[in-house]
């Protein structure tokens, strides 16, 4: 396919998948080597610039997001000539400066496995940075605008991904701070891999929507409360992206 000097491609959750933030969208299905994408992709544009949208789930996704080829998500951006990806995730925090309704900005991955299927590792411990620099221009417009838009953001963060859900036992959430960790969130690492074997930036945006339950003293985090950050995050990190990509 003819590219256009730059396309940006989004991988996010519940709001990314609504059809009318973008215009002239039309919906598209892309094959992989790694089993069925998340959802349909939407491509269009914000302001004249080519936008790719991939919902990990939403009112468009077709597979459970416990069965989702995490992989397949950047084969399929890169199939479609996107030239970065930004991506959003929701997430609970190890470090109290970093609170429910913050947005980080990740610069490094840690990953934690169980002999995960989709993945190369075994059980162990590997840390993962971006291989290749995420676009500066395209960051400091992500910070700038976050800014404007009152969102209290962090300029950088590791993030560990794990299996299953975030939570874990106190034991485990010392453990993950012991090893540089700031954030714990579902696995996405394998997205990290594949945009780094295919030389694509890769930037994550991730929304705080709980505290880990390492502190003392803490609220009782529920799954009803999770979800209403989440939905609220979501609409946040919309707004964030596409005013964005508007002025760049």
């Amino acid at each position: 396919m003819t590219q256009s000097k730059s396309i940006i491609g989004i991988i996010g959750g519940s709001g990314l998948d609504d059809p009318q933030i973008l215009s002239k969208s039309r919906q598209k299905e892309i094959d992989t080597p790694y089993g069925k994408p998340s959802s349909m992709l939407t491509e269009g544009e914000i302001k004249g610039k080519r936008v790719v949208i991939l919902a990990r789930h939403g009112r468009q996704h077709s597979v459970p997001p416990t069965l989702v080829p995490y992989r397949a998500n950047i084969w399929a951006l890169k199939e479609m000539g996107c030239t970065n990806i930004l991506a959003t995730t929701a997430c609970g925090s190890l470090r109290e400066e970093m609170k429910p309704g913050d947005l980080v900005f990740i610069d490094q991955f840690i990953d934690f496995t169980k002999l995960r299927k989709l993945t190369f590792f075994e059980d162990k411990v590997i840390h993962t940075p971006m291989a290749l620099p995420f676009d500066l221009v395209l960051r400091k417009a992500l910070v700038k605008t976050a800014k404007e838009l009152s969102l209290n953001c962090h300029s950088k963060g590791t993030m560990i991904t794990i299996e299953g859900p975030r939570f874990s036992t106190k034991a485990e959430s010392m453990m993950f701070r012991s090893w540089g960790a700031d954030l714990i969130n579902m696995s996405t690492v394998p997205e990290v891999v594949l945009a780094n074997e295919l030389q694509i930036p890769y930037q994550s945006v991730a929304m705080v929507t709980d505290y880990d339950c390492w502190k003392e003293n803490e609220e009782s985090v529920s799954f009803e409360l999770i979800m209403k950050r989440m939905n609220e995050n979501a609409e946040k990190v919309k707004t964030l992206l596409i005013k964005t990509i508007e002025v760049l």
